[in-house]
């Protein structure tokens, strides 16, 4: 998940620009010849950089696909909503907020990604290992909001249906192939949660 702007040094940018990088080359490989038959080496030759530079940015190939960098972004965001909003109401408009500034490459980018671990058990076996590390992210945003601890059970409650419900959005929108800007999607669905899943 390039990520909206944000102060960073040449060192962070050039490290993100690596990354992207070698995504999108993943992303034409795994189109061109398929998931399977695509190797790390490939991958890494495609990119002009070595296999283990290659892994010093993704552990496995899986992790090409599932990683991204918009966890920060969230948390950054979601510290600047106003305080007096409810959790959900605060994390929809976090949502909102930055993926409505993705361009459309990188949408097209995370539609790939999407569409690839819908179709590889073994990457969505690691999207949902991913969302987990998510819900503890997002759950102690909010418990900070609330001034409670970490571990705090509406906290990680609110985390993980807001997580569950982009998840289906997120799914739902890669079957449709992207036919509406998922901003617009993943805000509809949680506007169904923030109304307590009220039509």
């Amino acid at each position: 998940m390039s990520s909206p702007p944000r102060p960073e040094g040449l060192r962070e940018r050039k490290k993100a620009k690596t990354r992207r990088t070698i995504q999108e080359h993943a992303l034409r490989l795994f189109a061109e010849q398929g998931y399977e038959a695509t190797t790390v080496e490939q991958i890494a030759e495609a990119a002009e950089i070595s296999p283990s530079t290659f892994f010093r940015y993704f552990p496995t190939k899986e992790d090409v696909i599932v990683q991204d960098d918009y966890d920060p972004v969230l948390i950054e965001v979601l510290a600047a909503q106003p305080a007096g909003l409810a959790p959900v109401a605060a994390l929809r408009a976090t949502m909102r907020a930055v993926f409505e500034k993705f361009p459309e490459d990188e949408e097209r980018q995370i539609l790939a990604r999407t569409r690839l671990q819908l179709s590889h058990t073994a990457l969505r076996a690691r999207a949902v290992d991913n969302m987990l590390t998510t819900i503890d992210m997002l759950a102690e945003g909010i418990a900070g909001r609330l001034g409670r601890d970490a571990d705090d059970p509406l906290s990680r409650t609110t985390a993980g249906a807001v997580v569950g419900v982009l998840l289906a959005a997120l799914f739902a929108w890669a079957e449709a192939d992207g036919a509406r800007r998922l901003a617009d999607v993943t805000d509809e669905a949680l506007a169904f949660l923030e109304a307590g899943l009220r039509p």
